[in-house]
């Protein structure tokens, strides 16, 4: 019995106020979805004119590459014309490395791959070899520390490594494990650099790893295609995979062993200038060469 003052309301009296309160939560939900549709779109034109401003006269962002692969060739050959310790042609290059990735970064280039340290490297002089172990372990320790999230915030940068860890130094492998895992969450350009790598030694690893699978009983002989091979490369850890262009400094006009596998429709470009010698105006150079050409893949046209 309802209490004295107090109407009972009916069944579908209830149902009326139910379903205009549920509208009207539906409405305010919809208009916060629409709220959140517009700023997500503004915020996307706002960076991809901001993306347009940033690239250089003559660079399209719809053609440029996802991917960037680099052979930096010519750092010993610029330090002796010029008098120097071969040291100092590393570090030249260390410089003009991260210029490349800001550049990278700022064009919209999405995967920056850097062929720093090859297998065949091994028969250098050992004072060479320790310092570039050493310059190495500098390198990689700012993409560890917490300077390096403060100083590359403009582009959030994930690092990551390929090649064969098993014969570089320990600490060396320590810090390529710090530096992976403390950016890995990063959205920005991704870093790929190659230590004690090369192409054959990729495939060979990965080779390994599908021999290894079949003999488990996790795959079958019938499942091994382009696509798993391709799957089982180092470079895999990366969203653009396969290089758009190769570049590579000093003038030699060859891959050198890198990244033979992903280097199948690669297009590639041959520079004069030793990489130390590198600069924004030759990058500029490259990708304009890029974008000129006409992909086909066999077949498919990229543009």
């Amino acid at each position: 019995m309802a209490e004295e003052g107090i109407e009972k309301a009916s069944p579908a009296g209830l149902k009326e106020e139910l379903l205009q309160k549920h509208m009207a939560v539906m409405t305010a939900e919809e208009s916060l979805r629409e709220g959140l549709k517009a700023e997500l779109l503004e915020k996307h034109m706002a960076a991809v004119i901001t993306a347009e401003e940033a690239l250089p006269e003559g660079l399209k962002a719809e053609l440029m590459p996802k991917h960037v692969a680099v052979i930096m060739d010519g750092n010993r050959r610029w330090a002796r014309e010029r008098g120097m310790a071969v040291e100092v042609g590393h570090r030249e290059g260390r410089r003009v490395m991260a210029e490349l990735a800001r550049l990278s970064s700022l064009w919209g280039i999405k995967v920056l791959s850097v062929f720093a340290f090859s297998t065949e490297n091994w028969t250098r002089p050992r004072e060479e070899l320790e310092a570039l172990m050493s310059l190495y372990e500098e390198v990689v320790t700012t993409y560890g520390e917490e300077d390096f999230e403060r100083h590359n915030s403009g582009y959030n940068a994930r690092v990551s490594f390929m090649g064969d860890r098993s014969k570089l130094p320990e600490s060396l492998v320590e810090k390529m494990n710090i530096a992976e895992e403390k950016t890995k969450a990063n959205k920005g350009l991704h870093i790929i650099i190659g230590l004690n790598y090369s192409g054959r030694y990729d495939i060979m690893q990965a080779t390994r790893s599908i021999v290894s699978k079949v003999k488990d009983g996790i795959l079958q002989i019938e499942d091994i295609n382009e696509k798993l091979i391709s799957e089982e490369m180092e470079t895999n850890c990366a969203e653009f995979p396969v290089p758009d262009l190769l570049i590579r400094t000093s003038g030699e006009q060859r891959i050198s062993n890198f990244m033979l596998w992903q280097l199948a429709y690669t297009e590639l470009y041959f520079a004069e200038k030793k990489f130390p010698e590198f600069e924004e105006e030759d990058y500029v150079e490259a990708l304009i060469s890029f974008q000129k050409r006409d992909r086909r893949f066999g077949g498919m046209k990229y543009k």
